[in-house]
């Protein structure tokens, strides 16, 4: 029995409980890759924010949820290696993301899984939404033309 396992899953239901553990690892690096991608933005903003100003100024920073008081000259170069680092780890979370895909694509090569898209599914979403849907009449405007 044990040998069975290690080498490839023969039970069409532990197959499509790694294909879908599969797909659920890159919602996974999807999500977190936007994560990622939001905190870049916010130390960009803050960057741009106080990059023009005087390096002497006191600034607020946040550290292990501590607040704590230092002077932009301090803080710049810390906020933007922190930048640099979240581009970073982007990357390599871009190159998992391909490897799984790849990983996947090569699992529904071998073991022949197709998956329906659209279609049927897709039409009774459309009919359900546009009988529940309520538009808004809109009528000629109150002005005159003359």
């Amino acid at each position: 029995m044990s040998d069975r396992s290690s080498k490839e899953p023969m039970n069409e239901q532990v197959i499509a409980n790694m294909y879908s553990s599969m797909h659920s690892e890159v919602n996974q690096i999807h999500s977190k890759i936007a994560e990622l991608e939001i905190e870049v933005s916010e130390h960009s903003l803050v960057l741009a924010a106080i990059k023009p100003l005087d390096q002497s100024r006191r600034c607020y920073r946040m550290i292990g949820g501590v607040l704590v008081e230092r002077t932009i000259k301090e803080v710049l170069p810390a906020v933007d290696l922190n930048k640099q680092g979240l581009e970073e780890v982007i990357n390599r979370l871009n190159e998992a993301l391909e490897r799984k895909k790849k990983e996947i694509s090569e699992f529904e090569l071998k073991y022949k899984i197709k998956i329906k898209r659209g279609g049927e599914a897709l039409s009774k979403e459309e009919a359900t939404q546009k009988g529940t849907s309520q538009g808004v009449l809109v009528g000629p405007s109150g002005e005159q033309q003359t």
